[in-house]
Order: C-alpha cells, then structure tokens, then sequence
C-alpha cells in the first residue's frame, strides 16, 4: 500500500487502484495501524483510478506537521567518507567511534517549511563549494513511536563545512531546501525488506555524471534502534520522520552544480525526482 499527499487530497494506492480520502493529514497519518485504518476507511469506496494515472505535478512531500530528523554514520561508507573529510580538522577519529558506539548520531534536519517534495528545489548553499546528495530510506514514525511507514528522503549535505569542523554539522546540513522527501508513504504488511536497494543517480543536462546503488541490508543499525534513541527524552505529538543515514556518497572531487537533476529510487517505495536550484 502507498499514501500520497496531493493538492487534492489523499490517495492511497493499493491493489494497482487509487482511492480519494476526504481527511486531514496529520490526524490521518498518526496511527499505530495505519495499515489496518486505511484498509478499514478503503471498503466500499470506489476507485478513483490506477496507480499509472497518478497526478505527478499534484504530489506534495508527505508531511504536515511532522519534523525531520537524521542519523548518520550508520553505513560504513559513510563513516570513511566523513574520516575522510575531517581529517585535517582533526575530527576523523569522532566518526569511527560513534560508529561502533552503542549511541547513534541523530540530529536535527528540517522543520517542515524547508522540506522540499516530489518535483520541487533542493538547495546548495552558496557558502559552501563541496556539494552532496544523500539518499536514504526514510522511515514514518507514529506519536508512540512505532515504525508505520517508509518514504525516500534526501539529506542535502555541505562536506567542506561539516569536513572544516563536525560542531558546523548544523549549518551543513539545515537550511532551506536542505530535505526532500516522497514521492509516497509505504505501508509494507510487515517490516521493510533488507534486500531492497538505494540507487541514486544525478543528471548535468544530457549527461550522467554520478550514479550508485546500496542495499538496506547494508546498514549497520536497525531502524527500530534509531527510533528508540529519537525518542528517549524527545516527544513528537504529530509523529516525526527519521532519514537512516547513506550508504552512497560520490567520490571527493564531485559536486553538485544549480541544474542538476536528482532521481533517488528506493525498492518497493519509488523515485523522488529532485532539481538543484
């Protein structure tokens, strides 16, 4: 099952049909069953179209109230990519050690104004020269926090600045446009299947300048012990979403340029389509 938010309201996908819910986002998405609620609300509605007639240019990023945030060094190409960034700061060492530490980074990323949705404009900051996507499953998380959905995210990240100093994390990676997530929330009958895998790829005009792929599986912690630790001390009365960390990071001497087009595929979830502005 997916849920789309639209300019003209919810569409839930399931079975190949599309369905129109009449409901308000935020009391909508905040359900331990979400699964069970939807298929509940769906009986005797008819179908308003199929998943192939989907309105693209009406996706919304599926958020309301909820914040964002995100946890990092949580794939062991991350964790080299950052050594490798702070190295001269003298901060590489902070990263392998909070990789094999109990306690995982999680931070602060978007409130929902800044986040960008399917189609829209994520943003560089015109401070920083050393520009990355991160694609990254995405995970939907009820007031109680249970894990009710997935979605693709994209954390926007400044490495020169975060690289410079790891207590400038915050300026490289919250501004505006810096988190882009959808297209859809899926709703698996269970968890998120392990095998699944993150692609990424980023266009300059007719040329592919930068594609890669990684399997969930390949995540060191679970996503159940991310959201733990989220919420030990930290309430979220709308329910929150939680970027996981990437397992794909483009090589040193790329960048990402104003113009370029960014496809994050996610197994079973679908494409977000991003253009840098």
């Amino acid at each position: 099952m997916k849920i789309y938010k639209t300019t003209g309201g919810i569409l839930v996908e399931k079975e190949g049909s599309l369905y129109l819910l009449d409901l308000e986002w935020d009391e909508f998405i905040n359900r331990d069953d979400l699964s069970g609620y939807c298929t509940g609300r769906l009986k005797g509605l008819p179908p308003v179209g199929q998943g192939g007639d989907l309105p693209e240019k009406e996706l919304l990023a599926p958020v309301g109230k909820q914040e964002i945030w995100a946890a990092g060094v949580t794939y062991l190409r991350s964790r080299e990519a950052r050594m490798e960034e702070a190295q001269d700061a003298g901060g590489g060492d902070f990263y392998d050690r909070v990789y094999h530490a109990e306690r995982p980074e999680i931070f602060f990323k978007s409130n929902p104004s800044r986040v960008a949705g399917p189609g829209e404009e994520v943003r560089i900051r015109k401070d920083s020269a050393w520009n990355v996507p991160e694609p990254e499953l995405t995970l939907v998380v009820s007031s109680n926090a249970k894990i009710i959905g997935y979605t693709v995210g994209n954390d926007m990240s400044s490495r020169d600045i975060e690289g410079e100093n790891p207590l400038y994390l915050p300026q490289a990676k919250t501004y505006d446009r810096s988190a882009a997530v959808g297209p859809c929330i899926y709703v698996p009958p269970s968890g998120f299947p392990p095998e699944s895998r993150i692609r990424i790829e980023i266009r300059r005009g007719d040329r592919r300048v930068f594609d890669a792929g990684v399997a969930v599986s390949q995540m060191k912690r679970k996503p159940a012990e991310l959201v733990e630790f989220l919420f030990r001390e930290t309430t979220f009365p709308d329910g929150c979403l939680l970027m996981t960390g990437t397992g794909i990071v483009p090589p040193g001497d790329f960048t990402l340029q104003r113009g370029d087009e960014i496809r994050i595929n996610i197994d079973c979830i679908g494409t977000l389509f991003n253009y840098v502005g």
